[in-house]
């Protein structure tokens, strides 16, 4: 079975994905490895460039499976985007902003906003969004998706939402043309990769390339 590298989203370390890589390990036998990188001080491409390399490094002859939660998402497609042989199968994004993203532009306007949210957001949220870029990567790779949609998160603060989001990221910011399979869940943007439910659902996309449903 196909290894997993997990990607963390903006102002994380990686270990908000240390559930879901124990819970797809335990229950559904993957193995993982949790990828970090500078998501405030490093560029879109520059972050790419390192996980690119981070995933030549584990394939060890094997094609790999990426699952990005938020901004994590964002950068394993501009990773797979630039590197169209890269040695991967399928690929799940989590709450991620794939067609840009209201809470980080209206943060953007101030300077002060526009720091804390770092390089990578500007280039692949606030900048060029997954949506206009990303085409490739669909063509080639099946890409799952899951949204939340309870409203509990820090996007609230700086901006509203029209329709379902996840407090963080709106479900229409998750919706990526070409994706093979899209699916909303009742769980805030941080719950999301705290649920047994996403895990289980994460597993099915990477073993059929689709999710589970009634």
């Amino acid at each position: 079975m196909s290894a997993v590298i997990y990607v963390h989203g903006m102002w994380m370390p990686g270990v908000e994905m240390v559930f879901l890589k124990h819970h797809l390990l335990k229950h559904h036998g993957f193995d993982g490895r949790l990828f970090s990188y500078p998501s405030v001080r490093g560029t879109l491409d520059e972050n790419a460039a390192l996980l690119d390399e981070y995933v030549r490094e584990h394939a060890d002859g094997e094609l790999l499976h990426l699952v990005g939660h938020s901004l994590g998402g964002v950068l394993l497609l501009r990773m797979l985007a630039l590197n169209p042989e890269a040695p991967v199968h399928r690929a799940v994004c989590i709450g991620s902003p794939l067609s840009g993203s209201r809470a980080a532009i209206d943060l953007s306007r101030h300077g002060w906003g526009k720091t804390i949210l770092g390089k990578t957001v500007a280039g692949g949220v606030v900048g060029e969004p997954a949506s206009e870029w990303s085409a490739n990567v669909t063509a080639r790779y099946e890409v799952g998706i899951i949204a939340g949609t309870v409203a509990a998160g820090m996007g609230r603060l700086v901006t509203s939402f029209d329709g379902p989001s996840d407090g963080t990221v709106a479900v229409a910011e998750t919706e990526l043309p070409g994706a093979k399979d899209h699916l909303c869940v009742a769980l805030s943007h941080s719950a999301l990769v705290l649920s047994k439910a996403v895990g289980d659902q994460v597993a099915a996309f990477l073993e059929h390339g689709e999710f589970l449903r009634d």
